[in-house]
C-alpha cells in the first residue's frame, strides 16, 4: 500500500466529518436563530449550539460515513502489517548476524 492512499482516505474521511459537524452546527444555528430551539443561558448560545452539534454529528457521521471510514482503517491496518512484517524481518536479521 501507498503511503498516499492511506493519506488521501484520511483526508476524504475528516474533511467529510468535518462537513456533517459544518452542516449540524448551521442547520441548528438556524433554529435556534429562529426560535425552533431555546437559546442558551446568557452568552453561552454559541457554545451550546456548538455542543449539541458535537452530540448531534457524531452519530449522524458513524452511520453517514460508515463506508469512508471502513476504506481509511482497512488502508490504516494493511500499512501497519507491512510495518510489522518489515520490523519482523529486521529483527530475524540480526539474530541470524
Amino acid at each position: 500500500m501507498s503511503e498516499n492512499g492511506t493519506g488521501a482516505a484520511t483526508l476524504r474521511y475528516t474533511l467529510m466529518r468535518l462537513g456533517v459537524f459544518a452542516g449540524c452546527f448551521f442547520v441548528l444555528w438556524g433554529l435556534v436563530y429562529v426560535g425552533v430551539l431555546p437559546r442558551g443561558l446568557g452568552d453561552s448560545n454559541l457554545l451550546w449550539v456548538l455542543v449539541l452539534s458535537v452530540v448531534i454529528s457524531a452519530p449522524l457521521s458513524f452511520v453517514l460515513l460508515r463506508k469512508q471510514r471502513d476504506a481509511m482503517s482497512e488502508r490504516i491496518a494493511a500499512k501497519v502489517d507491512h510495518a510489522k512484517g518489515r520490523l519482523e524481518a529486521n529483527r530475524s536479521r540480526e539474530d541470524a548476524a
